[in-house]
């Protein structure tokens, strides 16, 4: 569904209520919840058409933010950056909760030259210097994203929306998720709540089957959308939001999207 609104990315971008990704961003952690004492855990990450399967790119790890259960900030080990997959490694030295997040911003522009397409991706710091003040057509895009995961060593601690761009508020535990239970979260636009906005999950295996099986709900004007796991496994959990909230003057927009890996475990 959103995989046909993004084959026209680059030319209809700006038009378009929010901008998907040609490709898919994930996160793939190789366990979530873990007993015992200095647990490890591997990650992979990659850009892909089929969830949790590598056949486009990896997935940029210069962004990464990984945070203990005590706020601290840890680092990735062992990274490894392939022809189509990222990976690293993470222990976890405490019992609690640790967010790894990729977590990018960019701005985009778009015009025309000498009757040519032009686009250009970078930093706003480098905008003045890479793209024309005026051109014809000219449309610029701030950009922004996260996608993350979650993994539990022990007793689950509390995650926080995060401050700024889309995340999540669980009011269910992101690693306490089970076959045939209701699990509750509030998406988040800068901390707050935010109503009204699609939700689309995705179990694994897409690769394997004719159908997506995804699960496509709203938030309720609390922020807050639920759903009801129909099976064990790996979800691709995905929002979007487009407003004009800029802090990049020159942008006309700003255009953000949430990734999540979620583990549902068996009743």
């Amino acid at each position: 569904m959103k995989k046909v609104l993004a084959i026209s990315l680059l030319t209809t971008a700006l038009s378009l209520p929010t901008i998907s990704a040609a490709h898919d961003f994930w996160l793939l952690p190789s366990s979530t919840v873990l007993s015992g004492n200095d647990s490890w855990v591997t990650f992979d990450g990659a850009v892909s058409n089929d969830k949790f399967h590598f056949n486009h790119r990896p997935l940029r790890l210069a962004n990464l933010i990984i945070t203990g259960p005590n706020g601290a900030t840890l680092k990735p080990q062992n990274p490894h950056i392939g022809k189509l997959r990222s990976s690293f490694d993470l222990k976890l030295p405490e019992a609690g909760t640790y967010r790894i997040a990729a977590v990018n911003d960019g701005v985009m522009a778009l015009w025309k030259e000498n009757g040519e397409d032009k686009r250009w991706f970078g930093t706003a710091a480098e905008l003045a210097g890479k793209v024309p003040s005026k051109a014809d057509d000219l449309r610029i895009l701030q950009r922004g994203s996260r996608v993350e995961t979650f993994v539990t060593q022990g007793r689950p601690t509390p995650i926080e929306a995060p401050e700024s761009g889309l995340g999540i508020r669980p009011l269910t535990h992101p690693n306490d998720l089970f076959t045939n239970e209701t699990a509750i979260f509030i998406v988040t636009l800068d901390g707050r709540p935010l109503p009204n906005v699609e939700v689309e999950l995705v179990p694994g295996g897409q690769r394997y089957r004719n159908q997506i099986k995804e699960i496509i709900t709203t938030t309720n004007e609390n922020g807050e959308f639920e759903v009801t796991w129909p099976n064990a496994g790996q979800y691709w959990l995905h929002f979007e939001h487009r407003d004009n909230k800029t802090s990049v003057p020159q942008a006309q927009s700003r255009n953000l999207s949430y990734t999540a890996t979620l583990e549902v475990l068996p009743e």
